[in-house]
């Protein structure tokens, strides 16, 4: 024990005296916790609507009115021709137009109907739908307003009344941030503990280690113990910015996450391990880090995307990385409450103990060598 914790601490004079790794296993993590919780914002609003209006009248100032009085889309400007349209959406000026046509006000009173033309900016599809959507209730909101100025309150008997369970205020970065746990912990325990092994190797101190009285696991052990530390300080760095920053709630048990993030940690630092006996030189572990671990962790894990809504074959490859089941624990404790999660939790013990038999082998096969 001693002399692990001894190879532990010369690890952390190492990292202590490298202001690089040291910038990497701090600075990052806040950065992108802030950049993250405020860039990525699902929560659109101030989208600008061009408004060419035909008709001039007080119904469609009125349905301009409606759709301008939340924080969801704004007015650009009054247009004077279908060639404004045009050149705005080149100039990306708005995201949609509102065409009202002549007699529109006119019709609404007397015809069965008044159409409005709703033209969207489809080079940006999310925004475009999310747009168009918005428009049509409003539209909709309209002519349930209609209908009951005309028949009366019981022209409408269903009437849908929606709540929104453990994020009633829809905040993106809610979302975001328990997520954004498993992106750094992948990142920084591989990444860097792949790093270190390969660095000892390429100066040629870990054999010198091995020839002490120092069993190979007790190296290796005092090696990536320190960077286990590190990602437990960043884990509660992301979730102390999330929670006093951006209002991130704690629903759950603090020891069933911390529990959960221990099998997540082993398996970042068993990936690091591994990469480490397959890579010759840093600049190698590095790509590879990133390629196997960072990369898939932030594309296939659901930390923005729902893996659901992926094509077939990439849902089942998504399946094979245990940040798709780390993202489903610390979402379900932080945001639901959540304390069990027996399938998620058993399919990241059975990795942890997949890669680190895999990665003992081929330790001592490169010892060996």
């Amino acid at each position: 024990m001693k002399r692990m914790l001894a190879i532990a601490r010369k690890e952390f004079v190492h990292i202590l005296r490298d202001p690089r790794s040291l910038a990497f296993a701090i600075l990052m993590p806040l950065m992108m916790v802030l950049l993250y919780g405020y860039a990525i914002d699902m929560d659109l609003r101030n989208l600008r609507v061009g408004i060419l209006d035909y008709d001039r009248s007080r119904e469609s100032a009125d349905f301009v009115s409606r759709m301008t009085s939340g924080k969801f889309i704004v007015a650009s400007e009054y247009l004077n021709s279908r060639e404004d349209i045009e050149q705005g959406f080149r100039k990306g000026q708005f995201y949609a137009a509102l065409v009202f046509p002549e007699g529109y006000g006119r019709r609404l009173v007397e015809a069965p109907a008044s159409p409005i033309q709703i033209l969207v900016d489809g080079a940006d599809g999310t925004t475009a739908a999310t747009v168009g959507s918005y428009l049509e209730a409003v539209s909709a909101q309209l002519n349930r307003d209609q209908m009951r100025a005309v028949i009366g309150e019981r022209s409408q008997p269903i009437e849908i009344k929606s709540r929104v369970w453990f994020n009633p205020e829809l905040i993106s970065a809610r979302f975001i941030v328990p997520g954004l746990v498993a992106i750094v912990l992948m990142m920084i325990c591989s990444l860097l503990t792949s790093v270190a092994i390969v660095r000892e190797k390429e100066t040629g101190t870990l054999e010198q280690v091995l020839t002490t009285p120092v069993s190979a696991a007790q190296v290796v052990v005092g090696k990536v113990l320190p960077y286990m530390l590190i990602g437990v300080l960043d884990a509660a760095l992301i979730l102390a910015v999330g929670r006093h920053v951006f209002g991130v709630p704690m629903n759950g048990s603090w020891s069933v996450l911390a529990g959960y993030s221990f099998v997540y940690l082993s398996i970042a630092v068993s990936f690091g391990l591994l990469i480490s006996t397959i890579a010759k030189t840093q600049q190698v572990a590095m790509m590879l880090a990133q390629l196997v671990t960072v990369i898939p962790t932030m594309l296939l894990s659901g930390f923005v995307f729902p893996v659901s809504s992926m094509p077939k074959i990439l849902q089942g490859v998504a399946h094979i990385f245990p940040a798709y089941y780390y993202q489903r624990i610390i979402r379900g404790v932080m945001m639901k409450g959540q304390s069990s999660f027996p399938f998620e939790g058993g399919v990241m013990i059975a990795m942890a103990v997949f890669i680190l038999v895999i990665t003992a082998k081929r330790f001592h096969m490169r010892l060996d060598k």
